[in-house]
């Protein structure tokens, strides 16, 4: 299936930091809560992610990670996923976050 860059713009992927990183003991499936910083337009987004495998709480501060902030809102047992944050599964079917390789403005966009 293809798509135009029109459809891609409709994605609204965008780099933040990891402010806090804590257990999600209430998950169906091993998670992490994040609160995460995307700069002032967009401001601090909340959302859970099944990454225990390949990440303590402590590698997750401050760490810059993508997401897509334009999906509804998701409730996750008790609670409120606002953001989507992106990564690729390891050979174990774990998820790897993606992660720029150089400081970026938080909230720049994915282009």
């Amino acid at each position: 299936m293809t798509i135009d860059y029109n459809d891609f713009l409709k994605v609204d992927i965008r780099v933040g930091k990891i402010l806090k990183a804590e257990e999600f003991p209430e998950a169906r499936n091993p998670a992490y809560k994040l609160q995460i910083d995307f700069g002032d337009e967009i401001g601090i987004k909340k959302t859970s992610a099944q990454i225990t495998q390949n990440y303590t709480l402590n590698e997750l501060n401050e760490k810059l990670v993508a997401a897509v902030v334009n999906f509804p809102p998701k409730q996750i047992g008790p609670f409120m996923s606002e953001v989507l944050t992106l990564g690729f599964m390891d050979e174990n079917n774990h998820v790897v976050l993606i992660s720029p390789d150089k400081n970026v403005p938080l909230g720049g966009r994915l282009h």
